[in-house]
């Protein structure tokens, strides 16, 4: 891993450990910073709080501990994605519900290629997913931390080259979303959990 890893730009490394080799390889790179946090692989305590000020008050919200629930989560449209694909899928997921929303992440292979991050619309944040992305953008997936509003963001991840879509669902026009992605080739998922990081 060490290796594969100095094959590419990083400027920070966190992981629970090293291993003597590992360090001998990593700190090799220039400027790389690396961070053991022995705890990073624990869940958060649901009782734990995110506390932020705002005028006039404190804001005071759960963390986001929460995965996809394959049991609840549901494919839309007419094309299946492959199983295989599940991974990808979560892990998108997972790199989204920690993006400020509005936010889209384009991952595939269990690396992220494309945030876009926090911005007044969805098909904006689309629009940065994918040029960030670039040609990677081909076959990834889209996770959106929220519903997408209207279908632009869709034809902009289909001219891009993506795959699959996952999505809280829940939209007024879900099903002119949808009747996008079934126009593309593309498979969507509701996963009916909206994460909204602020």
């Amino acid at each position: 891993t060490a290796i594969d890893m100095s094959a590419v730009f990083l400027e920070v490394v966190v992981a629970p450990s090293y291993t003597h080799e590992a360090l001998n390889i990593l700190t090799q790179k220039k400027n790389l910073r690396l961070l053991s946090l022995p705890h990073i692989t624990e869940r958060i305590p649901p009782a734990d709080r995110e506390y932020k000020r705002v005028i006039g008050g404190l804001l005071i919200q759960d963390h986001d501990t929460t995965g996809i629930d394959w049991d609840q989560a549901r494919v839309v449209t007419r094309t299946k994605p492959d199983d295989a694909l599940r991974p990808d899928m979560e892990f998108a997921m997972l790199v989204v519900k920690h993006v400020r929303s509005n936010a889209i992440v384009l991952a595939k292979n269990l690396q992220t290629l494309g945030i876009g991050p926090g911005q007044p619309n969805r098909i904006t944040s689309t629009q940065i997913a994918v040029r960030m992305a670039g040609e990677k953008a081909r076959g990834a997936i889209l996770a959106s931390d929220a519903f997408f509003p209207f279908s632009d963001s869709i034809e902009a991840a289909a001219e891009a080259g993506v795959s699959v879509v996952i999505q809280p669902g829940g939209a007024i026009r879900d099903a002119e979303v949808i009747a996008a992605c079934d126009a593309h080739g593309i498979a969507m998922i509701h996963t009916g959990l909206r994460h909204f990081l602020h």
